[in-house]
C-alpha cells in the first residue's frame, strides 16, 4: 500500500513484517520511503485497534485501514492497493499469461498448477488463462491454493460478505473470510497475513473449480530450505508455501508411478527473510493454528443481515 506524493512515499507495513523483515524496510528507507508499523499511534484507526487489541502484531486489515485513513485525510495523496482486488488480479494475470506462452512454446501441458494464496491476487494471475481454459471447458487442471495454517480462510473460514478491512471503513466484499478483526499469530513469518480472500478466488473455489490446503510454516521452511539446495534459488515464504506442496505432489507420484507435470508459482525471493530462515535453521521457529474457538470469535464480527448470518 503506498501513498503517492510530490516528494516522497509513505507506506504502513503490517507490524509483524516491519520486525521481521528488517532488511526490506530499510531498502525501502534507502530510496526515501517513509515505513511506520501497523497498526500505529499515528492514525485514529490505528489508535481504536491498538486499543482493542493490546500489544497486537497487526495484520494487512489493519494496514489497509489506516492507509485509507491517510490517503482520504491528506491532500496530494493516492492509495493503491496491492492484493485481493479484481484489478489487481488482472494486473497479475501477465504471469499467467507469460507463464501460459512458456508452456505453450515447449508444448507442456500441466496436470497441476500450485499457487500460494493470502489475498488471491498472486495465485489467481498465475492461473488466469490455465482457468479460462477450464472454464470454457477447453482443458482440466486441477488447481490448488495453498495458504497458511495460521491464516486459513479458504480452508477455515465462512463464505460471507465482510469488511476488507479491520477498520470496516472500506466497502463490504463476498469473499471467504475468517473475519476482519482476525489477527494471525505473531510468529508467522510470511506474508500471508490477509483475513479473506479474493471475491474471485472465492467464487471459484466455491464453485469447485479450484482446490484449497493449508500447511503449517515449519513445514514450509523445510521445504524451502530442500528447494534452495537443489536449485540455488532462496525462495521466500510466501512462494515456499506452493514449494511445500509442490513436493508433496511429486512425493505422491513417487509412490504411486503416476507422470505429471506440476507447475508452481515461484513468486520471490527470501533475502529480506533471513531473520525467518535464521530462526529455523536455530529450531526457534513454531507452528500455530488457530483454534475453532478463535476464528468463531472473529466471525462474529462479521456484517449480520438476511443471508449473511454464521
Amino acid at each position: 500500500m503506498f501513498f503517492f506524493v510530490p516528494e516522497a512515499v509513505r507506506k504502513p507495513k503490517v507490524k509483524c513484517s516491519y520486525e521481521q523483515k528488517p532488511f526490506r524496510r530499510e531498502v525501502m528507507r534507502t530510496y526515501g520511503a517513509s515505513v511506520t508499523p501497523s497498526p500505529s499511534e499515528s492514525t485514529a484507526i490505528g489508535r481504536k485497534i491498538l486499543a482493542e487489541h493490546p500489544g497486537t502484531t497487526g495484520s494487512l486489515g489493519c494496514a489497509i485501514s489506516e492507509a485509507v485513513e491517510v490517503a482520504t485525510s491528506t491532500p496530494g495523496y493516492r492509495y493503491v492497493l496491492g492484493s485481493v482486488l479484481n484489478q489487481v488480479l488482472l494486473h497479475q494475470s501477465v504471469i499467467g499469461l507469460e507463464t501460459k506462452a512458456a508452456m505453450d512454446k515447449y508444448g507442456i501441458v500441466p496436470d497441476v498448477i500450485i499457487g500460494c494464496a493470502g489475498g488471491g491476487s498472486n495465485l489467481g494471475g498465475l492461473i488466469a488463462p490455465f482457468m479460462g481454459e477450464k472454464l470454457r471447458r477447453e482443458r482440466d487442471y486441477r488447481i490448488i491454493a495453498v495458504e497458511p495454517a495460521s491464516c486459513p480462510s479458504l480452508t477455515r473460514g465462512k463464505y460471507l460478505y465482510d469488511f476488507c478491512d479491520t477498520g470496516m471503513v472500506c466497502p463490504l466484499a463476498k469473499m471467504y473470510t475468517l473475519g476482519s478483526n482476525f489477527i494471525p499469530s505473531p510468529n508467522h513469518a510470511g506474508g500471508l497475513r490477509y483475513h479473506g480472500m479474493s471475491s474471485i478466488v472465492s467464487q471459484l473455489y466455491d464453485d469447485g473449480y479450484l482446490e484449497a490446503t493449508s500447511v503449517e510454516q515449519t513445514s514450509v521452511f523445510a521445504a524451502a530450505e530442500q528447494f534452495a539446495r537443489v536449485e540455488g534459488i532462496l525462495p521466500a515464504p510466501e512462494s515456499s508455501h506452493a514449494i511445500r506442496v509442490a513436493i508433496d505432489e511429486a512425493l505422491k507420484c513417487k509412490e504411486t508411478g503416476e507422470e505429471k507435470t506440476i507447475l508452481f508459482g515461484l513468486t520471490g525471493t527470501g533475502y529480506f527473510d533471513l531473520v525467518a530462515y535464521e530462526k529455523f535453521n536455530n529450531s526457534e521457529m513454531s507452528d500455530y493454528i488457530p483454534t475453532d474457538e478463535d476464528i468463531l470469535a472473529s466471525l462474529k464480527g462479521i456484517p449480520q443481515f438476511p443471508g449473511n448470518e454464521i
